[in-house]
């Protein structure tokens, strides 16, 4: 038999917890001396210890690794329990991942801060263009949010566009715009350029918008748009030290995308007047 301490430093968790375990019915001692309220535990418990320790570790529950110790549960519920531990630990990772490249994007736009050459940034007029597009809504102009509301937009795009004999005549075209009514959302169009008259597309939900003419600052940006502040900050200091203000979002001209979006060229083009 094994005293609390003993057995704690053998399942390499502290008697606090091995208490806690005796309290919630989770791991009872296999005695306990009623004169002081020692606990005693036996070797072959240290097996339902160890077990409770690596369903924890995968997320469960104490009340669901009861469950499954006890037998409560059966082999398809606890495969069903432990693919959806897989999808929720998938979905973390996933944000976690993009989090990171967040994080990397303003480390680099921090790093960047004071060197700004000043021929990554062109003052030019952007000529009228006609474009296909669908429109969606965004939370914020964060890219964290952006991401999400623009790519289904795409997906959908171009089989519609496909499907209604509509053929692209050029690079693709994202903008944005408020929300009208200041709910502070953004209105997001993913576009791309075509030669097809003004007007709805059938009953596809696109649309084809003539946009007009107007003055840019532009800067190249290169890589996944999820890193795309580094960028955006160089413009926005190249337009103050240069006697230029922003008069809406910029366009996002999208140049090359192959499968690899850290090999996308993407065009920022800012509309500008002088300040």
């Amino acid at each position: 038999m094994f005293t609390i301490g003993d057995f704690a430093r053998y399942g390499r968790v502290s008697p606090r917890m091995l208490r806690h375990y005796d309290a919630i019915g989770l791991l009872r001692p296999d005695r306990t001396d009623p004169a002081t309220g020692y606990r005693f535990y036996g070797a072959a418990q240290l097996a339902r210890l160890n077990r409770i320790i690596a369903l924890k570790d995968l997320g469960f529950t104490l009340q669901q690794v009861g469950a499954v110790l006890d037998e409560q549960v059966g082999p398809e519920e606890l495969r069903g329990m432990l693919r959806l531990r897989r999808a929720e630990l998938a979905e973390a990772a996933a944000a976690a991942t993009a989090r990171l490249a967040r994080v990397e994007a303003r480390l680099r736009s921090i790093e960047s801060e004071g060197h700004m050459p000043a021929d990554d940034v062109v003052i030019k007029t952007v000529p009228a263009v006609r474009v296909a597009e669908l429109t969606g809504t965004a939370a914020s102009y964060q890219p964290e949010d952006i991401g999400p509301a623009i790519s289904p937009l795409y997906e959908r795009l171009f089989p519609l566009l496909e499907g209604a004999g509509v053929r692209p005549t050029g690079p693709g075209i994202a903008r944005y715009e408020d929300e009208p009514g200041g709910g502070g959302g953004i209105v997001v169009h993913a576009g791309v350029t075509v030669s097809a008259p003004v007007g709805a597309v059938g009953d596809t939900g696109v649309r084809v918008v003539e946009l007009p003419a107007f003055e840019a600052a532009t800067i190249v940006h290169r890589g996944a748009m999820d890193d795309v502040l580094p960028a955006t900050h160089t413009l926005a200091r190249w337009l103050e030290a240069n006697g230029y203000r922003s008069t809406g979002y910029a366009r996002e001209v999208n140049l090359e995308c192959p499968p690899d979006r850290g090999q996308w060229v993407t065009e920022l083009q800012e509309p500008v007047a002088k300040a």
